[in-house]
């Protein structure tokens, strides 16, 4: 019986390469249930440990900050000193950190164990995505990060209506205690998936450049917070032109500015980070108009929402089945269907309109946002996997962030028992309009900016064609 090249073998269950799609699976899962079902309860939060209005944004601020700071440089780590090593170490410390944020007895502790457990995602994720891009032969990672995915699409719908539950019947520091079981799971899945370095790397860290782009995005992300605070905003120019100053003059840069001009690549992060933006404004503003202007229990918004879950979670595994020639193409026609999807569901009346609306949207954003990850991971050198998906990660908790910031959804905005009480940026009365008008217009701006850019390429070889034509039939013209 012939016996098949690698690269087009492909890994039995069972296998280790099921094991780094079970882990990133766990992983994923635990830090979208972490985020989204502790944001609906920060009231209650407030209320227990007696925290001030002022320090309250810092449970979730501080998370953002270590999250989106730390994940290009936990993504070089993982290519330089082993994916399956820094995902490891990653899961336990979201584990630890989990555990500290439950036992919290004040906000301050809360908010360091916070700033712990954002280090730890920041370890988790980027590792995790490119040690799955390599445990599987080319052409069977993407289907194998979709399913991955799918599971924390789950996890982010229903992630609000499980800390409502557990805020109400038992406790908020439940949402925590939930999420460890899960660490732990992920970290064991870990342990026996194959490990994978970047084999052209130099045994070399950029110190410089990590420490320069870690303080732009920290200045970057707290600027975003506080508008007027201009400083933040220089601070983030200076530290970002210093760091792209390290960048070209380091022999082993922490991110290859080449990065910045793969086409593809950036289109695709960015699309991405435009629909992670507009799937939390979705998924904050949608349950809220539900039980704010139609009256709906937070249970009953929960199980209503199951649909919208569904779609979203769907998304992962669609996106994994994209060639990665279509990638953008695919994205700019999601984008563009969410943009109808969101405006229908800002400005439509009724919940059942609500609802397939919002459904719609999810399903349309599920598959925008796997795109994002598995789409990057193979238009990139493999070798320099965990790079690309900490650059692309960073940017896409970093867009999160803001919309909660703008809105007010994670920062104190939200009231009530355990539930979704109001979001600033929801509007009163009305509707969703608000709150979803500006995420379908940027869904449809950026929608038509990715056609654009599919464009670029063509029309040089259109007016070469032209050209052609032109001195063909001038010649012949000529001759006659």
């Amino acid at each position: 019986m012939p016996v098949l090249p690698p690269s087009e073998q492909r890994p039995r269950p069972g296998r280790p390469a099921r094991w780094a799609q079970a882990a990133l699976a766990t992983g994923a899962c635990c830090v979208q249930l972490d985020a989204f079902a502790l944001n609906p309860v920060l009231p209650v939060v407030r209320d227990e440990l007696h925290g001030s209005a002022a320090a309250t944004p810092w449970i979730v601020s501080g998370y953002l900050l270590a999250a989106g700071s730390l994940m290009p440089v936990a993504g070089r780590l993982g290519d330089l000193h082993g994916r399956r090593r820094m995902m490891t170490l990653g899961t336990v410390l979201f584990g630890v950190a989990a555990v500290l944020c439950a036992l919290a007895p004040s906000l301050p502790l809360l908010v360091v164990a916070r700033v712990l457990q954002g280090a730890g995602g920041a370890l988790l994720m980027p590792a995790g995505l490119a040690l799955l891009t390599h445990a599987w032969p080319p052409g069977h990672g993407q289907r194998a990060t979709g399913r991955a995915l799918g599971l924390a699409g789950l996890a982010t719908v229903c992630g609000p209506f499980i800390g409502g539950v557990l805020a109400r019947s038992v406790s908020w520091r439940a949402v925590f205690w939930l999420t460890v079981p899960l660490a732990l799971a992920a970290a064991l899945c870990a342990r026996r998936a194959p490990e994978s370095r970047d084999p052209e790397a130099r045994q070399r860290f950029d110190t410089a450049g990590a420490a320069a782009a870690t303080g732009a995005l920290v200045c970057l992300v707290r600027w975003l917070e506080h508008p007027a605070a201009w400083g933040w905003a220089m601070g983030a120019a200076a530290l970002g032109a210093l760091f792209v100053r390290a960048e070209r003059r380091s022999p082993a840069p922490l991110v290859d500015l080449a990065l910045f001009r793969n086409r593809p690549y950036v289109a695709l992060t960015a699309g991405g980070a435009l629909a992670n933006s507009a799937t939390v404004a979705l998924l904050y503003v949608a349950p809220w108009v539900l039980q704010r202007n139609h009256g709906w229990s937070v249970r009953d918004a929960g199980v209503a929402f199951l649909a919208p879950a569904v779609a979203l979670a769907v998304g992962g595994p669609a996106a994994g089945r994209v060639r990665p020639a279509a990638a953008v193409p695919v994205m700019a026609g999601c984008l563009a269907l969410s943009a109808v999807a969101l405006g229908w569901a800002a400005y439509g009346t009724g919940a059942p309109a609500l609802l397939m609306a919002s459904t719609g949207a999810a399903g349309a954003l599920g598959v925008a946002g796997g795109l994002a990850l598995t789409g990057t991971q193979a238009v990139v050198r493999r070798g320099r996997a965990g790079e690309a998906s900490g650059v692309t990660k960073a940017a896409l908790t970093a867009t999160a962030g803001i919309w909660l910031a703008v809105t007010g959804a994670g920062t104190g905005g939200v009231t009530g028992e355990g539930g979704m009480g109001g979001v600033t940026g929801a509007g009163t009365g009305g509707g969703a309009g608000p709150a979803l008008a500006l995420p379908a217009a940027a869904c449809l701006a950026t929608a038509a900016v990715l056609a654009l850019t599919l464009l670029v390429p063509v029309v040089p070889r259109v007016r070469g064609r032209l050209r052609r034509r032109a001195g063909r039939g001038g010649g012949v013209h000529r001759n006659d």
